[in-house]
């Protein structure tokens, strides 16, 4: 990293505040005189600021500064000094108040609310009650179950001329986005924002802890027209809400009287409301605003007020009110609406707009009026202009409907909509509203160092939304020495914050009004790494000796030492720092340099040290050919003597030797010779030679695994040779672990287990460091920053449901692994809660019936089962009942010992586990109990049970009774023929079948159940009946009819008879009588010359004869006179061949919804209709419907797909002829993809 990427900027420089001291805030009596002081570190210049404007010195305000104190004295403080206050030091700002101190006077009144901060008591408003002089209209509502956006409302209050009064709103602010705006408004329309000053202030703030906005109206010295209706009005976005409550001021009666007490105005109140104009008028006086008139006395007769408003318009209230000086007009209008009669009905409109609408955004709205005139011509208006017909607006007439349509509605649609016939209106609002904002991109985890900064940015799905940042619960604002930042762009919001410390650690939440999402911030403290260490060196005289170390901060200063005194820099010794890496360099080395050398970095708590031994090198007078000599300290295979180098460093071998002549070096590794040096250099690869005057260097650059082993260094001259033998060591990195494994996960952690890594890299392995991310995630967060020496970790502070992953490295004294492979993705989660309500459901002598309800948590992970165990009592061996988890809440254990006393218990299992056991109360015998049979006949069939011939009988009757009671059924004393009656038992009902019921199945039916000797029965009468038989004969003369009754009346009585006559031309047969109770009757009222036959029905309660029988003769009409004949016609053809009167339409229609084709035909006879589709006959498919109707014939294809395209063609076929329509059928895919373009023309599949 190059150095100036770590130099901030003068505006990134996190600030400081400057103050040493800062003012607080104080309370104060009225005349007293208060002092602000406030301490810099260094003289700077400073402001002081009152409700955020400067202060002057002046004779009300002091200010002085002497170095780096100053201070601020405010004189005779009054009521309108408690206000806030601010001192500005360059970039530092502090906030303080003034508060008034009330005195402790005593007055009749009733006490002040919670926290109010009036001065005086007397007129602060606390009663909730309302006040005895105040009309039943204008009393305040004390109702506690507040609906709006109020918190508290103001109430109404008294007070005396020339005494204050506060009057307190509270918001709560927990579910707004932004500060809600307050409006304080008197008598109608009149803003207070624009009258603050000596008579009224406004004063506002907001407890973050309670997240309560609250909104104060001081009214000091209130005077006699400040009295009348007041209303607050608070609005945040799409939310409004509003309370009225009104003020009373007593004072002399001669000098006020309101208005609106009064029923008639005289001109002597103009003249009072004219001249109570003084020092203060116009600041809270609604008739100060009015007109300003000249004190004169009127002789003119009186004018009634409430007469002129009950005649006049509604627009003309105002201008009466300003032309008669009323200045109660919203209390004179609530008294006129009960007073007005009811309103007549609009002549225009039979069916007005709803008072108000609400639309989701982006969604349409229908508005409709019904107008008495069908024929009238309507206006749209919107805010009061009128709206033209587009493609968002679409006007609409039916009949004497009118429909405005509104697509695709907007913010901007949000307005008052107007609906106009000539001078008649209906008004209504459109409320629209904004969908939930969804968080489409979640915060992430993130783990950085103590004095960076950090940025968590998530992006939700409309632009401009409003978003809440908060930390472990606590919202975020926008602080004066801007620790937090907020920052938007478009969709995504980011959270900044500078320079972050320990303290910034936590859980961080973004929220919208649709979602939230989380995210964790780990602050660690930056460790120093050392990359390379300081080694010890050995050195001959007049060489040089280097120390030279590696760290990770190139900014990181540090000091040198020898034997514990400070190195100072000489001519021979230099110290230097570049980037990283520190030198020690001691030039011409003396025997005075031996010593232990350390490097201290500034600023952490520990230390570099390395020892320089000193070589002294005794050349004894030999004669002139001296044998070769190695001269080495380390020689050999012990520990000791090995030396150990960090691979990818370069090993370097400087081995002192003598010998004269110069004596020829020979390297070697094992067996194999690495090099031979005569004199000069060598130079082979990696691997490099060279010899000095009484030194040869051995050099490998790179070192790596398989350059360790035993190095053999052999010198020869002609006077002998030596060997000497050199044990190197290559150390590096471990190898990385094998994957993690997750044993075991809870709530928020899991334990994860992994083996060691196979190769240590010649180094033991001193711990282990593991991470971990979110699965989705990229970004890996380190879970300690210490070595972890076992290989079981439990890993903590995970959020619940969500999938992690985990890996670990292996660390030895050279440095870090690689990471392991990703551990299998896994969810933290807890057990559930243990099962509720175990109970015992049944029991036998082997089994056991269990039932329980499920558990009351089950957390983030689906419930995979319960596990069912069994123990004898005394003992803790507990055996699983089932070889798998049961998902059923109710169990049957089996193959119990009996007579055994046995407990039980019951676990549930999800993911993380199983959960606590659910255990019976105390054990339970294994023994079945005996219970007495009993019969629970139904209600139903304890009266006779009548039923049709040729119905299904089904009786179901329950019983009870342990061991399983023996169940016998019998008919009339006799036992069931099992191949006519289906008898079905079970361990708690028998069941009596007769699949199709004859008369003969009617009887007495018994059933007994038998336990042992002890028994219960229980019958059942079954009555079947069909209709009666055929009548047998009929017989007749003249228009006497005589019959017998059936022999067979269908089990149930003949409730009488029904008798018909036909003409034999016609052969229509028409009733003569209907519920005949005889079996004869005489037919009168015929026709001469006809010739009748007549037959009779016999009924009975289930209905009339299936077949009737007719007379054997019929009965003639003799008639007198001629006899006439009728002409023969020759009867005229009215066969027509089919023919399509309206043809089948080609149609273009969407896949998924039902399409019908339609056409029609005529044809006598009725022609046969066939449909076909691609010439293929689809008259018996499921897909297809088809419909006729008087000739219109339909084909509807039920949810039609791509594939039921084609031609399809519609067959008319009679005995005259035939006639055949087609047309083409194109089914489109509902969504088409832009790069596909429409086809022109159908085309058929055929």
């Amino acid at each position: 990293m190059h150095p100036f990427l770590l130099t901030y900027p003068a505006f990134l420089t996190p600030s400081v505040s400057a103050f040493t001291k800062k003012p607080k805030t104080q309370t104060a009596e009225i005349g007293a005189t208060v002092i602000f002081e406030a301490e810099t570190e260094k003289p700077v210049k400073v402001r002081w600021l009152r409700d955020s404007k400067d202060i002057a010195s002046s004779y009300k305000y002091t200010i002085s500064a002497e170095g780096n104190l100053y201070s601020l004295t405010i004189n005779n403080i009054a009521q309108e000094d408690a206000l806030g206050y601010a001192v500005i030091a360059g970039m530092s700002k502090v906030k303080f108040e003034l508060k008034i101190k009330e005195s402790e006077e005593p007055k009749e009144a009733p006490p002040a609310p919670t926290g109010s901060s009036a001065p005086d008591t007397s007129g602060t408003v606390s009663d909730c009650s309302a006040p005895e002089g105040l009309p039943e209209s204008h009393r305040p509502d004390t109702r506690q179950d507040l609906t709006g956006l109020f918190t508290e409302k103001p109430q109404s209050g008294e007070v005396n001329v020339g005494e204050n009064i506060t009057f307190v709103a509270r918001v709560c602010g927990e579910s707004l986005l932004k500060k809600p705006s307050v409006k304080w408004i008197k008598g109608k329309w009149m803003d207070l924002a624009s009258k603050s000053g000596k008579h009224l202030q406004l004063k506002e703030h907001y407890d973050r802890n309670s997240k309560v906005y609250t909104f104060e109206m001081h009214i000091i010295a209130a005077k006699a027209n400040f009295a009348g209706a007041y209303r607050c009005e608070v609005s945040s976005r799409d939310k409004f809400d509003s309370c009225n409550f009104d003020l009373v001021v007593h004072g002399n009666k001669n000098n006020y009287m309101p208005v609106c007490s009064c029923f008639v105005v005289r001109d002597s109140l103009l003249s009072y409301s004219s001249t109570d104009a003084g020092e203060d008028s116009g600041e809270l006086d609604f008739s100060a605003l009015l007109k300003k008139r000249a004190v004169h006395v009127s002789t003119e007769p009186e004018v009634d007020v409430w007469e002129i408003l009950q005649n006049a318009p509604p627009s003309e209230y105002e201008k009466i009110a300003f032309q008669y000086g009323i200045t109660d007009l919203r209390g004179m209008l609530k008294r006129l609406k009960k007073m007005k009669k009811e309103e007549k009905k609009s002549a225009a409109f039979l069916r007005k707009l709803d008072p108000a609408y609400q639309v989701e955004k982006g969604h349409k709205i229908k508005l409709q009026v019904e107008v008495a005139n069908p024929d009238a011509e309507v206006k749209w208006l919107k805010n009061g202009q009128e709206i033209h017909p587009t493609g968002r607006y679409i006007f609409e007439s039916v009949g004497n409907k009118r429909f405005l349509t509104i697509n695709n509605c907007t913010l901007a649609d949000d307005a008052a909509y107007t609906c106009t016939i000539g001078e008649e209106k209906t008004v209504t609002e459109l409320f629209v509203k904004e969908p939930p904002v969804l968080i489409v991109r979640n915060l992430e985890d993130q783990m950085v160092m103590k004095g960076e900064r950090v940025e968590f940015e998530c992006e939700v799905s409309e632009e401009g939304a409003q978003v809440k940042w908060e930390k472990d619960g606590v919202e975020l604002t926008r602080d004066e020495s801007f620790k937090y930042r907020f920052k938007k762009d478009g969709c995504k919001h980011v959270l900044i914050i500078n320079d972050v410390t320990k303290e910034d650690c936590g859980h961080y939440r973004v929220k919208t009004n649709g979602g939230q999402s989380f995210a964790e911030l780990m602050v660690q403290e930056k460790q120093l790494e050392v990359y390379q260490n300081i080694a010890d060196l050995t050195v001959k005289a007049k060489d040089q000796a280097v120390f030279k170390c590696e760290v990770s901060d190139e900014n990181v200063k540090g000091i040198w030492y020898k034997n514990g005194v400070e190195v100072k820099p000489d001519a021979r010794t230099h110290i230097t720092h570049i980037g990283r890496i520190h030198k020690l360099t001691i030039d011409d080395v003396k025997p005075e340099d031996e010593g232990d050398y350390t490097f201290v970095p500034e600023g952490y708590a520990f230390n570099l040290s390395a020892k320089l031994n000193f070589l002294e090198v005794k050349i004894d007078f030999v004669p002139r050919q001296d044998p070769p000599k190695i001269h080495l300290d380390c020689m050999g295979r012990t520990a000791e003597s090995t030396i150990l180098v960090v691979a990818g460093n370069k090993l370097r071998l400087d081995v002192p030797i003598t010998g004269d002549p110069a004596p020829i070096v020979v390297w070697t590794k094992g067996e194999k010779k690495v090099s031979r040096l005569t004199g000069t250099g060598n130079s082979d690869g990696r691997v490099h030679v060279e010899s000095t005057k009484g030194h040869c260097i051995f050099t490998i650059e790179g070192a790596e695994r398989q350059d360790e082993g035993v190095y053999s260094v052999i010198v020869r001259n002609p006077a002998g040779e030596d060997t000497a033998d050199i044990n190197v060591k290559v150390v590096d990195v471990p190898d990385p672990p094998e994957a993690p494994r997750i044993l075991s996960v809870g709530e928020d952690s899991c334990v994860v287990q992994w083996d060691p890594p196979l190769f240590d890299g010649g180094q033991p392995v001193i711990g282990y460091v593991l991470e971990r991310k979110k699965k989705k995630s990229y970004r890996w967060m380190r879970l300690n920053f210490d070595p972890f020496k076992e290989t079981t970790y439990e890993a903590k502070r995970m959020i619940e449901g969500v999938p992690y992953e985990m890996r670990v490295y292996a660390v030895n004294a050279i440095g870090m692994s690689r990471p392991s492979a990703a551990s299998q993705p896994f969810v933290p989660v807890a057990p559930t809660s243990e099962p509720t309500g175990l109970c015992v459901d049944d029991i036998s002598d082997t089994t056991i019936s269990l039932k329980w309800r499920p558990p009351e948590r089950i957390g983030s992970a689906e419930l995979e089962g319960y596990g069912v165990e069994y123990c004898k009592e005394g003992s803790d061996e507990w055996i699983p009942a089932f070889p798998s988890l049961t998902e059923s809440t109710s169990v049957i254990v089996c193959d119990l010992p009996t007579g055994e006393k046995m407990q039980f218990r019951v676990r549930a299992y999800n993911m993380a586990g199983p959960s606590l056991p659910a255990t019976l109360q105390q054990a339970v015998t294994i023994r079945e109990i005996m219970q007495r049979p009993k019969i629970w006949l139904p209600r139903n069939l304890r009266q006779t049970l009548i039923k049709k011939v040729g119905e299904t009988i089904n009786l179901v009757i329950p019983f009870q009774g342990k061991p399983r009671p023996q169940v016998t059924w019998t008919k009339n004393d006799e036992l069931l023929d099992p191949k006519q009656v289906s008898i079905r038992n079970s361990d708690t009902d028998t069941i009596l079948f007769i699949r199709k019921s004859e008369r003969k199945d009617s009887g007495k039916y018994e059933v007994q159940v038998q336990i042992e000797n002890v028994q219960d029965r229980a019958s059942v009468n079954i009555q079947i009946f069909g209709v009666p038989e055929n009548v047998i004969d009929v017989w007749g003369f003249n228009v006497a009819l005589e019959w017998k009754p059936p022999k067979d009346n269908g089990n149930c009585d003949i409730t009488g008879y029904t008798i018909q006559k036909a003409d034999k031309k016609t052969m229509d047969w028409y009733t003569v009588y209907e519920q005949y109770r005889r079996t004869n009757c005489v037919v009168s009222d015929l026709i001469m010359g006809n010739e009748y036959m007549f037959r009779v029905y016999a009924m009975n309660m289930v209905g009339l004869s299936p077949e009737p029988f007719l007379s054997k003769d019929s009965a003639y009409i003799q008639k007198t006179g001629i006899v006439y004949k009728p002409p023969s016609y020759k009867e005229h053809d009215f066969s027509e061949a089919p023919k399509f009167t309206h043809p089948l339409v080609s149609r273009s229609v969407i896949a998924g919804y039902n399409a019908t084709l339609s056409c029609s035909v005529r044809g006598i006879p009725k022609p046969k209709i066939t449909w076909y589709k691609n010439k293929m006959d689809i008259t018996n498919e499921a897909k297809y419907r088809m419909f006729s109707n008087q000739g219109v014939l339909t084909l509807e294809i039920r949810k039609p797909c791509p594939f039921d395209g084609g031609v399809y063609m519609c067959k008319a076929v009679n005995d005259s002829g035939e006639d055949i329509i087609e047309c083409k059928l194109e089914v489109r895919c509902k969504y088409m993809p832009l790069t596909q373009k429409l086809p022109r023309n159908l085309h058929s599949n055929s």
